[in-house]
């Protein structure tokens, strides 16, 4: 059943032109139906990376020539009735342009409140979102002397020790896995992550790709994101990353004030690159249910699996895309004492309720996101030169994820996206046993990578 012309709309759309006048442009993103929509779904890691890429130079080309039809017919439908719509006395063109390759049946447009509707009552178009600013969520940065003394005694950060990691090593360690990371860069020269960067590019607040033979970091996040998927070993022989041998596709879509075009262009940049994963770290704090969208383009026609940090706003509140209702999202686990963890106080979580739908429950799952170690790019101190450092966040846990599903992945190269998610809930580990989860605190509990692989293989 086709979407009504209101229900194409983002709610958000109301306090986006909240403040324009009747026939003041603002940025739009807007998705398309396609014949390329309909296209068999990409099941790359049964393929090598050569094939995998191959296939999907193929897909693009064949969704660039079906893109630009529909945009061309779109763009011209829009710009008749958008003028009919306008003051005669001064009618304004509104820029249209596409959006990354072919990746995404996307394009960007300028809409006013009188030309909206006319564009969402065009027969092609699948859903409007507002072209609005995309945040970081951003960590909190701490110091813990007594727990770095016990990771140095053990060879492991604790987050890596409660999931269980080392013993999956035996079997797994992330092998021929792809993982996108959009985020705010990566300081690729770090000891940690050597050659572990296997792709970088830097999209500018305007949407460009910007190629360089440098990676680098506009922040420190990324680069500590980074480390928790892919990481080596610090020198003192602190294990840090949960894949290791995972490779990392870093997107800096972080730069600057980035928007939601921004974001659109990144994950297209991955699905070009061959992911497996994308890791998000970032968002708006309201509810975009068109984001659902883009997460099921991802799932269903290339086996990406997307995971997202659920917002470091408390309990009460989340961060879209996180809380759409296909995000696979993630909440932060705090360790309090040995046998003791809670979910941080920072960590959001909210159930959705509205009319006639089930209720979305968020965070989907937890991991650690308090007191995590890992690597940033080095910088002068009063106390000396530091690579390395702690913070807390749900981005600290959404790494973790990551790379757990990284070692499925690469364990279990013929399981898709959908089957992964699904054990990975239906292992985890709620304090209050299955009958109370999922919940908006813990959502379906504590994820148990071991029990996962066993049920994995069953």
């Amino acid at each position: 059943m086709s979407p009504s012309t209101q229900e194409k709309i983002s709610p958000a759309f109301e306090s986006f032109l909240a403040e324009s006048g009747n026939n003041d442009k603002r940025d739009a993103i807007v998705i398309y139906r396609s014949a390329s929509n309909d296209l068999p779904p990409l099941r790359g890691r049964l393929k090598s990376l050569k094939e995998k890429l191959a296939d999907i130079a193929a897909r693009a080309n064949a969704q660039s020539t079906a893109h630009q039809q529909v945009q061309a017919q779109l763009f011209e439908t829009y710009e008749r009735e958008s003028l009919r719509r306008m003051p005669k006395s001064k009618p304004q063109h509104l820029a249209m342009t596409g959006i990354g390759s072919a990746a995404f049946p996307a394009a960007k447009m300028e809409v006013t409140r009188a030309t909206l509707p006319a564009l969402a009552k065009q027969q092609d178009v699948v859903a409007i979102l507002p072209n609005q600013r995309v945040s970081l969520i951003g960590p909190k940065e701490i110091n813990y002397q007594d727990l770095a003394s016990s990771e140095a005694k053990s060879g492991y950060t604790w987050g890596l020790q409660e999931l269980g990691v080392p013993e999956l090593w035996a079997t797994t360690r992330g092998a021929q896995i792809n993982v996108a990371v959009l985020d705010t860069g990566v300081y690729g020269e770090h000891p940690a992550l050597k050659g572990r960067v296997k792709d970088f590019v830097m999209v500018d607040p305007l949407g460009r790709r910007i190629e360089t033979n440098i990676s680098f970091d506009a922040g420190r996040h990324g680069t500590h994101v980074c480390g928790t998927i892919a990481g080596g070993k610090t020198a003192n022989g602190v294990s840090i990353g949960v894949a290791p041998e995972a490779q990392l596709l870093v997107g800096a879509v972080l730069v600057g004030d980035a928007t939601l075009m921004t974001i659109f262009e990144g994950l297209s940049w991955a699905i070009e690159k061959g992911a497996d994963i994308v890791n998000i770290s970032l968002g708006f704090q309201y509810y975009e249910p068109q984001f659902a969208l883009i997460f099921d383009m991802l799932i269903e026609q290339y086996g990406i699996l997307p995971v997202a940090a659920i917002g470091n706003e408390n309990h009460g509140s989340t961060s879209s895309p996180g809380n759409v209702r296909n995000a696979f999202s993630v909440g932060a686990l705090e360790k309090l004492s040995p046998k003791r963890f809670e979910i941080a106080s920072f960590s959001s979580g909210a159930s959705l309720f509205f009319p006639g739908e089930a209720p979305i429950h968020k965070p989907d799952i937890v991991a650690p996101g308090v007191q995590v170690y890992s690597c940033i790019p080095p910088e002068k101190r009063s106390g000396g030169d530091f690579d390395y450092t702690y913070m807390d966040g749900t981005s600290m846990a959404t790494p973790h994820i990551a790379g757990v599903v990284a070692l499925l992945m690469s364990a279990y190269p013929d399981v898709e996206p959908e089957r992964i998610i699904e054990v990975l809930k239906e292992t985890a580990r709620h304090p209050q046993g299955t009958a109370k989860r999922p919940d908006n605190r813990w959502g379906y509990g504590l994820i148990q990578p071991l029990e996962a692989m066993k049920a994995l293989a069953s």
